[in-house]
């Protein structure tokens, strides 16, 4: 099967950037020659090892994807916390870690993966040890804000960075008001398809790896825009929504997308009109999900309050797990209790207000007025 990749994104972000004349010369033309020359190389290399996955383990034409398990949310709204506990359910769950998901190919992986037994064998890890420090050196500055590294679960949107139809790219270079990777569920029907078929290869790759038999755990708050298009892709899917006060998300995820372009050398009049589509867009993360699984009541689901998951994590999965029926292990159990006792020491910190934005809480609470009343936000004192 031959690997997608998104000519129209790429062709878009490829004249654009030609005729950018607001960011750094050098910097432009570094990421240009990244496009022209980089992206198709890889695209070759990664798409050839993609087609040989069929041929070197015929097993794959039959791996099935079951009933995988989507948690989807505003970021910043609790998604990757809830991904953490739930993928410490290994025994269960089978997941992309970051690294994994820049090398598209079943095979790649496979490669990979046994370069590592031959290192832990032959070299004393000399070269995870280096890759250790890698990571820590590129990564751990950020961590505060995200944490990330190339062994950590991840939003597996960025699988489909080299079908150029990922995120990955509007964090190089905000021109989201042309790259919209949100809204997957209100594509052209033939392009909408491309996407969902390639990410539901990438899956399937993924599950053989980890041994066939497990059930896909995903998180992105991308993924709130491509509700209805996942269950129809994935028959059986089941979805985890996390709700956060948006006086607490919005202005964070803005903060966090501005601190990313001002840090790759973009002036402030090149983003601004992205963080004002991201703000638009933040409504819609909120709506979405809800809408579709009010008009889908069949698809098994649970909604999930952020305060109550910081404050009782263990009884929040639980009821999560019941929810979407499936039972916690013994396991699981005791790294709920462990989060749990570490839960209590917890204390929230709000670094970024709305002021910063030109928010309005009046627009928030007009736009959002169903999750105010369900979830009783207007008695919390503002958040800016």
């Amino acid at each position: 099967m031959l690997m997608y990749f998104d000519t129209e994104y790429y062709f878009k972000m490829l004249r654009r950037l030609w005729r950018e004349r607001h960011w750094k010369p050098a910097k432009r033309i570094r990421l240009l020659l990244k496009l022209l020359f980089g992206v198709p190389l890889l695209y070759l290399v990664h798409a050839t090892f993609f087609l040989l996955d069929y041929l070197v383990f015929p097993r794959l034409w039959t791996q099935r994807i079951e009933s995988p398990v989507f948690i989807v949310g505003h970021a910043r709204s609790g998604t990757t916390l809830m991904h953490r506990l739930m993928a410490a359910d290994g025994e269960r769950f089978s997941f992309f870690l970051y690294w994994e998901m820049f090398f598209p190919s079943l095979l790649q992986k496979k490669l990979i993966r046994g370069f590592g037994i031959l290192d832990r064998k032959l070299f004393g890890r000399f070269f995870r040890r280096r890759l250790e420090a890698w990571d820590e050196k590129v990564f751990g500055p950020g961590r505060k804000m995200h944490h990330i590294g190339l062994w950590v679960p991840e939003e597996d949107n960025f699988v489909m960075t080299f079908a150029f139809a990922s995120g990955y790219w509007t964090l190089q270079a905000p021109y989201m008001d042309e790259l919209d990777i949100f809204y997957a569920d209100r594509l052209p029907e033939k392009k909408r398809r491309r996407w969902l078929n390639y990410y539901r290869e990438c899956v399937r790759r993924q599950l053989y790896l980890n041994g066939g038999d497990k059930i896909h755990l995903s998180k992105n708050p991308i993924f709130c825009g491509w509700t209805a298009s996942l269950a129809e892709t994935f028959p059986g899917a089941r979805f985890v929504v996390l709700i956060r006060h948006p006086f607490e998300c919005i202005p964070s995820l803005l903060k966090l997308m501005e601190r990313n372009w001002r840090g790759r050398g973009w002036p402030e009049e090149s983003y601004r009109e992205s963080l004002e589509v991201l703000a638009q867009m933040s409504f819609d993360a909120y709506r979405m999900p809800r809408q579709f699984l009010e008009r889908c009541p069949h698809v098994p689901h649970a909604v999930v309050d952020y305060r109550e998951l910081v404050a009782e994590p263990k009884a929040t999965v639980e009821a999560v797990y019941q929810q979407i029926g499936l039972d916690v292990s013994p396991a699981l159990e005791k790294i709920l209790d462990e989060q749990q006792s570490r839960s209590r020491q917890h204390v929230a910190k709000h670094e970024y207000t709305m002021a910063e934005y030109d928010l309005k809480e009046d627009t928030i609470r007009r736009e959002l007025t169903g999750f105010f009343d369900e979830f009783n936000w207007d008695v919390e004192t503002s958040h800016g």
